[in-house]
């Protein structure tokens, strides 16, 4: 099929368009180094998938998931976005809740944001930043419900703090209206909601205290 335009895929380049070889060799070292730590991982990995946790974070790559909570491959299913947003109608969010929940079985659905989220501050600031407005949005309604408890705050990096905080639980709320939650709560699947936040500063995770489980 052609799209239009032609490149060779096995054309090297020199200069800057290089193939990243310290990635790979660093990729190489890696995996030498876990399987020498645990031998035969990786074939016990490729034979089953089988997570207890879904995080939905931010696409930050100050934030690693399975390096602050501690877990090895295959034992967090995950996924990213700007500033760890649950919207209805995205179906990358929901296609992956779904996939989590009633594939994979999970129990725990975690939505961990970070204080010092870029996508938060820009949601604050009034300028443009092109096309990420859009999403933004979701965040500056949040801003707006919140304004008068936000503004009331003695510093910037305060109130950016307290919309971090705002916007994780906000989005921990938004999940238990979705109907892959809905649907699993009704037929009694055992699954609980979390919203918690990352200090990059200190490494340190927050239980926000909003914890949504399966009506009783």
């Amino acid at each position: 099929m052609n799209f239009g335009f032609d490149y060779d895929y096995n054309k090297r380049h020199d200069g800057n368009m290089n193939h990243l070889e310290h990635l790979f060799d660093n990729n190489r070292k890696w995996a030498q180094a876990v399987e020498e730590a645990h031998p035969g991982f990786f074939q016990g990995l490729a034979s089953l998938q089988s997570p207890q946790y879904l995080w939905i974070g931010c696409s930050d790559s100050r934030v690693p998931a399975n390096e602050i909570v501690g877990l090895k491959p295959g034992e967090l299913f995950v996924h990213r976005n700007v500033a760890n947003i649950v919207v209805h109608s995205d179906l990358n969010v929901l296609s992956v809740l779904q996939y989590a929940v009633e594939v994979l079985q999970v129990r725990h659905v975690i939505v961990c944001g970070h204080y010092g989220c870029g996508g938060v501050a820009a949601a604050m600031e009034d300028k443009r930043h092109g096309l990420i407005d859009n999403w933004l949005c979701h965040i500056k309604d949040i801003y707006n419900i919140h304004a008068e408890k936000i503004e009331a705050l003695d510093s910037q990096q305060a109130r950016s703090d307290l919309l971090c905080e705002l916007n994780v639980m906000a989005q921990v709320n938004n999940l238990a209206q979705t109907t892959v939650i809905r649907d699993a709560w009704l037929r009694k699947q055992p699954v609980s909601l979390h919203g918690w936040i990352y200090s990059i500063q200190n490494g340190l995770l927050k239980d926000l205290g909003i914890n949504l489980d399966m009506p009783g």
